[in-house]
């Protein structure tokens, strides 16, 4: 069986880390050979944005737009050390990769955390030579049940962890294929129980094998 890169999406509170965990498990269950993955990555660029996202580094800026800039570029810059160290080798071995987040989540998060002004055609300008993703599946979720899930949560709050800010990521998650529109995107209800949400993310995943 040819190897597959999918990702998972959504905004905070979603299950994206849940799901890729269960799919990862499931699809080794069935002897595939698959590695599990995230974004930020686990190298060196992708090491510092975690230490921003948990505010233990500060972006300096002049306001919201010019630091959404700053994050754009050093989240463009680990997404291709991350194809390029970790992705695209595993592909090449034969192995399925699944990844918390990609591409998807700089043109979402960005663009809306700028007010719109860091556009989503420069944000797509500047991930254009990230490798595109076999099947992407948008865990869509309302914002009144991604907050109960991050507050039953022993994790600190992060920085996009704000609840407006969530409610238009929602929004701009369910519309999410109109800026990928060559992209194979999946949309699941991620309100439901999670062994519900889970077995349309594993039949979206064993299709993208067809």
């Amino acid at each position: 069986m040819e190897a597959r890169f999918i990702v998972l999406e959504g905004i905070d509170g979603a299950g994206t880390t849940t799901h890729t965990e269960r799919l990862a498990r499931a699809l080794a269950a069935r002897s595939i050979e698959v590695h599990a993955t995230r974004e930020p990555s686990d190298g060196p660029i992708g090491r510092v944005l975690r230490e921003i996202l948990t505010h233990r580094v500060v972006v300096r800026a002049e306001d919201d737009v010019q630091r959404a800039a700053q994050l754009a570029l050093l989240f463009a810059a680990d997404r291709l050390d991350h194809v390029g160290a970790e992705i695209a080798p595993q592909l090449a071995d034969g192995r399925w990769v699944v990844s918390d987040r990609y591409d998807y989540s700089s043109v979402a998060y960005q663009s809306v955390t700028s007010g719109g002004a860091s556009s989503v055609e420069w944000l797509r300008t500047l991930n254009r030579h990230a490798r595109r993703p076999d099947l992407t599946v948008v865990l869509d979720v309302s914002a009144d049940v991604a907050r109960e899930r991050r507050l039953a949560r022993a994790a600190a709050r992060e920085l996009f962890e704000d609840d407006a800010l969530q409610a238009k990521l929602a929004l701009f998650y369910r519309d999410i294929e109109r800026h990928f529109p060559d992209d194979r995107i999946v949309h699941v209800d991620a309100n439901r129980d999670v062994d519900v949400v889970f077995a349309d993310v594993l039949a979206a995943a064993l299709g993208a094998a067809a």
